[in-house]
């Protein structure tokens, strides 16, 4: 395994805000790389092929680097082409497809990080890993079957076809409207009494007047307890019902690797929320020289972080790390609201 020389800085990584972490790691002279356990912005990447954000896109720019949109909302083949251009013209240093095992603390301060390809050592480690990767599983019966998907990419795939869409939120709502529209035969399982309030504006009254008509079928306040070959059990006000069903697509939700993060010795809040401990001034963890940027930092709280808000956290990080005398931090206020004296 090849052995690097010791860093500045480790960012694990290469979305958005990775990215920006490393636009700023460069202008403060430091050494640097990305690593990526997938393609550049990966999970933008594996976001469905029509996604149009809720962010305009100056919300999404990089170090007031103009994104151009032909859309008042950029689509997902805009942002893919707006970040590799900037990773490309400002030629950072990520390498992709090399996934990060471990990173341990070692006694002189340094951080050693072992991937499938290398081994390196770096004073500071930034981790900016999102959370799109682990989906929040529902542990039923037949939810491994070939025919249900934790992810949803092209409607054109369900044309013709018996699709139940499980979910409220943007996401779920984008499939049963795009199915819908290319042919397909769309039941949404909602677990809410409603569609989400959080779904996009222009989006919510799309979907609340299709299944008012009864283009798209709804169950509201219900849930799937069995998926089967053929059909899908459900849980419903009004008793169980059994549809017969082709496919399945459980869009509900995911969550940060939160094993990866308690491995570093990062602490969460022992709630249902799962916040990691960060210094809201700086972006430092428990563990000194490591920092969370991005999404990473809400913890359960996916819909609190998103690119818009958090493009800040690289600016923080790196303000924090190029200072060559740090003083004593004082009454800092920490993301579970403990302070440090």
């Amino acid at each position: 395994m090849q052995i690097h020389k010791t860093l500045d800085i480790i960012i694990i990584g290469g979305g958005p805000i990775g990215i920006a972490c490393a636009l700023e790691a460069k202008k403060h002279g430091l050494s640097y790389v990305i690593l990526e356990k997938g393609c550049l912005v990966n999970s933008i990447y594996h976001y469905p092929t029509n996604m149009t954000f809720f962010s305009t896109s100056e919300k999404l720019e990089l170090d007031n680097i103009p994104f151009i949109s032909t859309n008042p909302k950029p689509h997902k083949a805009e942002a893919l082409e707006y970040y590799r251009r900037i990773t490309t013209s400002n030629e950072l240093n990520i390498h992709l497809f090399e996934k990060v095992n471990s990173v341990e603390t070692l006694e002189n301060k340094l951080h050693k990080v072992t991937t499938t390809k290398a081994s390196y050592t770096s004073k500071n480690i930034i981790v900016a890993t999102g959370f799109y990767d682990i989906p929040n599983y529902l542990n039923i019966l037949g939810e491994d079957l070939p025919k249900v998907s934790h992810y949803y990419n092209d409607p054109h795939y369900y044309a013709t076809q018996k699709t139940i869409v499980v979910g409220a939120s943007n996401s779920a709502v984008d499939a049963a409207l795009e199915i819908y529209r290319k042919g397909g035969d769309v039941t949404m399982v909602v677990r809410e009494k409603t569609i989400g309030e959080r779904v996009k504006y222009w989006v919510r009254p799309d979907i609340i007047n299709r299944v008012e008509e009864g283009s798209v079928k709804a169950y509201f306040s219900s849930a799937i307890k069995e998926i089967t070959e053929k059909d899908v059990l459900i849980n419903t006000p009004d008793g169980q019902i059994r549809i017969e069903n082709d496919f399945v697509v459980l869009l509900t939700g995911y969550r940060p690797n939160f094993e990866f993060l308690k491995s570093m010795g990062i602490s969460l809040s022992p709630d249902e929320k799962r916040i990691p401990t960060y210094n809201e001034n700086t972006m430092e963890t428990n563990i000194p020289g490591i920092y969370l940027a991005g999404v990473i930092c809400g913890g359960m709280e996916t819909h609190k972080w998103f690119i818009e808000n958090s493009r800040i956290h690289a600016k923080m990080i790196l303000d924090d790390i190029a200072k060559t005398n740090q003083e004593p931090r004082g009454n800092e206020v920490y993301s579970d609201g403990s302070g440090v004296k």
